[in-house]
């Protein structure tokens, strides 16, 4: 059992750097204009195991504006807590100065111009001074990748994952687990595993769907200064839901909590002293996980793209979130003695990118992927008139972009984008390049199509994702955010139960009410249905950028959220 006495003596370790609230230091230096390399990075000497955690970097090789989520609804024993907290409540709960570097890197608020002063983040050369400055420190420590890694950017679609594969094994990734990875298709994904990828590739829920039986490793037992760690890999487990099942039809996924038990015990019997999930479940999974689930030491989360300053200790279990889009690495020093953790101090590491020193071997080999693709990729398609960003619940900015180019691009009177998480932000009176389109739209059953939909058709949508998304049962959280929409409104109440949350659907062209015999024109993009027909959105959105010039949006008030 890990004594709460061994948790605040781990978590006093930092306060010389963090300050007693986590991060009262950082934000007098941010306010200063006084960030150090140094500082960011930090040292200790805690323990005797040092995990680093990256996820989620959706291809970014490059320094990129990425807004935090404004609206981040929990449900359940969720509602309310870590990491459904925004803004002020954010703030608060982790003693975070408002307008102060982390305030920037963790919330919302003041964006742009907290971004022009504080700058880009993340670039996988900075990631790769940081890894290297721990290793330097700690030469044992575990470097773990929580998935969806191989996709986001048009060198990683143009080249498969190749591109990705390249840069991760030289960052040195022990082991990864995966979800988008599988949207390359199965084959591929296996000719990567067996003929490139140098890290350990679990899957512990990933099964053959003929024989029943497991397909890759569901964990590796690591020794390390003397300790052994094993690490057990849990997939996305909702793939033929969220993605197209046609691309990986032999394998079956899901939760299987019974099999990660197993897993568990079979790790504990095989002598791991300190156990750690490496997952893509989400967040609010994990959590359930981390109550169900007994003898998990750490879970390092994935998925939801969340970063929080410190763990959140479910029993004797710590969960770790460390963002998305290589904006953040989390850096966990765990003391390990007889047999079992007795301690864990943890550093959510900010990737400044005009702080932190790229590494030139990484700088060489990043700019080798793209150089094939770096023409094409700067080209100057327009401008932007208001933020672009993509992150929270409904739509972000770059989703209306997205649902306008479907709509006009399409004759459609209805647009529905999904509810992706993934892409870099665009700041007002930025060029928008081809790249920063390819960034919110790259993947690999693209096709924009435009079909007739019935108002109770569209009204059955947007009812199955909102029960998907606000299911007080973690368990069926089953894919990323609401659907996004154009050409539409509608009233959505969080807390009614399934059938009953969505109401008040109008059509915006007419003010009309969406009525459910009727048919509308309705355009989209990403249908998980094999043989879809239509343009590539990226074509659709970047036909509709080059007509209007310059981007700029109203603010979008078309969803009226209750209870949220």
């Amino acid at each position: 059992m890990i004594s709460r006495r061994h948790f605040v003596q781990a978590a006093m370790a930092t306060t010389a750097l963090y300050g007693a609230s986590g991060f009262g230091n950082w934000s007098r230096l941010a306010a200063q204009q006084a960030l150090s390399q140094d500082d960011l990075i930090g040292s200790s000497d805690f323990g005797n195991v040092s995990l680093i955690h990256i996820t989620d970097i959706h291809a970014q090789t490059q320094p990129i504006y990425f807004r935090e989520p404004e609206f981040n609804i929990g449900v359940g024993l969720a509602a309310g807590q870590p990491p459904h907290l925004v803004g002020d409540e954010f703030r608060a709960a982790y003693g975070i100065e408002k307008g102060s570097a982390m305030d920037y890197a963790l919330t919302y608020d003041d964006f742009t111009s907290l971004a022009r002063t504080y700058g880009r983040m993340g670039g996988l050369d900075r990631i790769s001074t940081v890894v290297k400055a721990i290793r330097a420190e700690r030469p044992d420590a575990l470097l773990l990748d929580g998935g969806d890694t191989w996709q986001g950017s048009l060198p990683s679609l143009r080249t498969r994952g190749m591109d990705m594969v390249t840069l991760m094994n030289a960052l040195g990734v022990d082991a990864m687990t995966s979800h988008w990875e599988f949207t390359l298709g199965s084959e591929r994904v296996n000719e990567l595993v067996e003929n490139h990828v140098d890290p350990a590739f679990l899957g512990a829920n990933i099964f053959d769907v003929e024989w029943d039986e497991p397909v890759y490793d569901g964990y590796r037992i690591f020794e390390r200064n003397g300790t052994a760690i094993g690490v057990i890999g849990q997939a996305f487990p909702y793939m033929p839901i969220a993605n197209p099942g046609w691309m990986f039809p032999e394998l079956s996924f899901g939760l299987r909590r019974e099999r990660i038990a197993e897993v568990v015990q079979e790790v504990r019997d095989a002598g791991a002293e300190v156990v750690v999930l490496l997952s893509h479940n989400g967040f609010d999974v994990d959590r359930q996980f981390a109550m169900d689930i007994p003898g998990i030491d750490v879970i390092l989360t994935g998925h939801t793209h969340d970063a929080l300053p410190e763990p959140l200790q479910v029993g004797n279990t710590f969960l770790v979130a460390s963002g998305s889009h290589g904006k953040f690495v989390s850096r966990v020093d765990l003391d390990v003695q007889d047999g079992a953790m007795r301690g864990i101090n943890h550093r959510l590491i900010p990737i400044f990118s005009d702080v932190i020193a790229p590494d030139p071997e990484m700088t060489a080999l990043v700019d080798a992927t793209r150089a094939p693709f770096e023409e094409e990729m700067n080209e100057v398609i327009g401008t932007s008139g208001s933020l672009l960003f993509r992150r929270g619940n409904f739509n972000g900015t770059w989703d209306d972009v997205i649902c306008d180019a479907l709509i006009s691009q399409r004759d459609a009177q209805i647009a529905l984008s999904p509810g992706f998480r993934w892409g870099a932000a665009v700041l007002p009176g930025q060029e928008i390049t081809r790249e920063d389109i390819y960034n919110v739209t790259a993947m690999t059953y693209p096709n924009a199509y435009r079909i007739e939909m019935s108002g109770e058709m569209l009204h059955t949508i947007f009812e199955d994702v909102a029960a998907n998304i606000f299911n007080p049962d973690a368990y069926y959280q089953q894919g990323g955010d609401m659907v996004r929409i154009g050409g539409l409104g509608y009233r959505i109440d969080i807390h009614q139960e399934q059938g009953s949350r969505i109401t008040d659907m109008t059509l915006l062209s007419t003010g009309e009410s969406i009525m459910p015999d009727r048919n509308y024109v309705v355009a989209g993009w990403a249908s998980v249905n094999e043989g879809t027909e239509g343009p590539p959105i990226w074509e659709v959105l970047e036909a509709h950028i080059r007509e209007q010039g310059t981007v700029t949006l109203e603010p979008n008030n078309t969803v009226d959220v209750v209870g949220g």
